[in-house]
């Protein structure tokens, strides 16, 4: 039996079809041919989707009125056997899978793109990446990036701590792009201390599309391994045109774009780097590498919530969060406002032991709560302004502060201190006790 619910499947087996097979549809004056592609979950009951000789596919709706032939039964699929092999004088980078659009594989035998079964896969997709490195590969788990939760995090972090422990250079990880920014956000506290760089990378479009970005980003995330800084990467196209790699400090980088191939940024500031025509060059500094043994500090409090304030947001909604959590992240309108109906609220929780941070929703610019009355009033609530802080980033660091530090003082301390790259130089910060210091010295964690 297909994949396709029954309507479609009955047509199908009538001719003598099966997914992969090609196919002549005759929708009144329309005539396409196409191989069959396994059913989408987001496609209608009688929705037929075909791969064209263009690359792309198509849904074709199959009413009483359509006519279905069967032209040509598809070959047996051809998936050659390799593996991975040393190469000599070459530095080792591991592939550590998780995977998302850029973690597939094209089965030439239909046309469909499927996960990855191994992340030889993906390496063997760009022939490129043998002439660089000795690529060692493994899936560490195969999930939807939006089906990803902590634990996740802190079992990524742990096996990269194995791969350096190992002697990998570097480490590259295949990330699905709709929560990349937040894995990468924790993977650059969990791992603050690194001998060599962590990579994120993923596509926009996936790899049977002729304008599919994986095999570039794929690559350039290779070279930004074998770069030698001690930094959480994230490597995806600079532009939407070919030849030109971003590589966006991990803790600084958001999804901006739910489909261009440039969908990532680095608010604030220019990405930390580039990859182009196979030279990598860094535009701000980057933390060195550190040697000796890893440590992941995975340690976080899930009792952290990210709270985006709107006009008109329920004062009960609100109290909610702030009771219920040990931490809340408000994203405030503007330099980092909420309703003043909401001061008591802040108040109370703060007083009870809720650390409240401030973020803005702007995609650019900082958190100043000393500009307007409404800033001072929250301040004197005991809300701690994060400058410029991304929201999704400022709930990664305070699961991660509230999970490895004790006591207010040191974790709002924590929260106000550059850790990891993650606060932007450029623009004025006010530290947590309101003395405007930046000499705030950096806490230490230990296990």
């Amino acid at each position: 039996m297909s994949s396709y619910p029954a309507p479609i499947d009955a047509r199908l087996r009538a001719i003598g079809a099966q997914e992969g097979d090609t196919v002549l549809v005759t929708v009144g004056e329309r005539v396409i041919e196409g191989r069959v592609m396994p059913h989408h979950g987001a496609s209608a009951m009688r929705i037929l989707t075909l791969k064209l000789s263009s690359g792309y596919n198509i849904g074709v709706q199959l009413d009483e009125h359509a006519r279905l032939l069967l032209l040509r039964k598809a070959d047996a699929p051809f998936r050659p056997t390799r593996v991975l092999s040393a190469r000599p004088g070459l530095r080792l980078v591991a592939f550590l899978g998780t995977g998302g659009t850029i973690a597939s594989y094209v089965d030439y035998r239909t046309g469909a793109v499927h996960p990855a079964r191994s992340v030889e896969d993906l390496v063997f997709s760009v022939p490129e990446i043998e002439t660089l490195c000795t690529p060692r590969a493994r899936v560490v788990f195969q999930v939807f990036s939006e089906d990803l939760r902590p634990s996740h995090w802190q079992q990524l972090a742990q096996e990269v701590v194995r791969e350096f422990d190992g002697g990998a250079a570097g480490v590259v990880i295949p990330h699905g792009t709709d929560t990349l920014g937040y894995t990468a956000a924790a993977l650059s506290f969990m791992l603050p201390q690194l001998c060599g760089p962590v990579v994120f990378v993923g596509a926009q479009r996936s790899s049977d599309r002729p304008s599919s970005d994986a095999p570039e980003n794929l690559l350039g995330a290779v070279h930004g391994a074998l770069s030698g800084v001690g930094e959480v990467l994230v490597a995806m196209h600079r532009t939407s045109s070919d030849g030109d790699i971003a590589l966006h400090r991990g803790s600084r980088v958001r999804k901006s774009h739910s489909s261009r191939r440039d969908a990532f940024r680095s608010p604030n500031e220019e990405p930390l780097g580039s990859v182009n025509e196979g030279t990598t060059r860094f535009n701000a500094p980057t933390r060195p590498a550190v040697d000796g043994p890893q440590q992941a500090l995975t340690r976080l409090e899930e009792r952290v919530a990210l709270v985006w304030y709107h006009p008109g947001i329920r004062p009960e909604e609100f109290a909610h969060a702030l009771r219920s959590n040990r931490g809340v992240v408000i994203a405030g309108t503007g330099l980092g406002h909420v309703g003043s109906h909401l001061l008591e609220l802040v108040r109370s929780a703060v007083a009870g032991g809720c650390i409240v941070g401030m973020t803005t929703q702007c995609m650019s610019g900082s958190v100043d709560l000393d500009v307007y009355a409404t800033g001072r009033d929250l301040v004197a609530a005991g809300v701690l302004p994060l400058g410029d802080l991304l929201p999704e980033t400022a709930t990664i660091k305070m699961m991660w502060v509230l999970g490895n530090l004790e006591g207010a003082q040191a974790q709002r301390q924590a929260l106000a201190t550059d850790l990891v790259g993650e606060l932007g130089t450029s623009r004025p910060y006010l530290s947590y006790d309101r003395a405007g210091s930046a000499d705030v010295a950096r806490p230490q964690v230990s296990r």
